[in-house]
């Protein structure tokens, strides 16, 4: 009996299958083996349209209990989380919708004090961009990209899409305006080069499980499970990165974690990621692409 041949699966043909305990050796600086970035979603919501996070879910536009909740992280909690970057000396990198600087542009001007990095995240949480066609979608990619670089005196190096949505032509489009590094992609624990049509772009590690919008908000955990998850996700990358070089991302939102009972739990756990950081590198997602795209050629 002769079995039917079988199609090959689609594939993304964006990088191939590597085994990461079968890859060549590197550490960070300092000879640090395990890096950890924060990444924090500033983002801006439109009123009584467009897609949304919620809280309490099914309510009709305009959905003011959800818009206001969303709202408190860039009016309150952001500030509050600034404050605990502050005390326990962390960097941030700061996943940016550009229309933040329409509304409160003296949060990120905060931010910017500090030094830390400012990567693009889209223009707003309100729409996506896999919907677009190639030409729009360059055009926001290109409009997000000016408009951070006239506030912030630079251009961004980072994207990450809002809601992690992109067509099939995003990393293309993405390595022809001049970006570095994409966090899109989960797929590993080290940055990895994606194939464009244009060249390379490289992927670093966007945590989806440590992510407070999908931990909290989407499986419901309590702030005392999502503290524990970043601990315990710290401690065993630690014992793993004896082996290889790891990246650890730890991703919040404002109107969630900046919430004070969520507060209070995350500080614990950052407290003591900071409390290693004479053998962890802690620093920006921009940083780690920079050092990642040398050491792997």
């Amino acid at each position: 009996m002769t079995l039917p041949i079988l199609p090959m699966l689609p594939s993304h043909g964006r990088y191939a299958y590597s085994a990461i305990s079968r890859r060549p050796d590197y550490s960070w600086p300092g000879g640090k083996r395990l890096a950890v970035y924060i990444a924090l979603n500033l983002e801006r919501y439109a009123f009584g349209e467009g897609l949304r996070e919620e809280l309490v879910p099914g309510g009709a536009e305009p959905d003011v209990l959800n818009y206001s909740w969303r709202d408190y992280g860039n009016r309150v909690g952001a500030w509050r989380l600034l404050a605990l970057f502050d005390e326990l000396k962390l960097p941030v990198t700061l996943l940016l919708n550009s229309a933040i600087y329409e509304n409160c542009p003296e949060l990120v001007a905060a931010f910017r004090a500090r030094g830390d990095e400012v990567a693009s995240h889209g223009r707003t949480n309100s729409e996506r961009q896999d919907t677009l066609g190639e030409a729009a979608e360059r055009a926001l990619i290109e409009a997000v990209t000016q408009r951070i670089a006239e506030h912030e005196g630079k251009r961004p190096l980072g994207w990450l899409g809002p809601w992690i949505a992109e067509s099939l032509r995003t990393p293309d489009l993405l390595q022809e305006a001049g970006y570095g590094y994409v966090l899109d992609w989960c797929a590993d624990d080290q940055p990895i080069w994606l194939q464009t049509r244009a060249g390379r772009l490289l992927a670093v590690p966007y945590p989806q499980e440590l992510n407070d919008s999908s931990t909290i908000i989407g499986r419901r955990a309590s702030a005392p499970e999502f503290a524990d998850m970043i601990i315990a996700q710290f401690d065993e990358m630690l014992a793993q990165s004896h082996a290889q070089p790891l990246a650890m991302g730890i991703a919040l939102h404002p109107y969630i974690t900046g919430q004070p009972f969520r507060l209070r739990e995350l500080r614990r756990a950052l407290a003591h990621v900071a409390s290693a950081r004479e053998v962890v590198w802690i620093t920006t997602a921009g940083a780690i692409a920079e050092v990642a795209a040398k050491a792997i050629g």
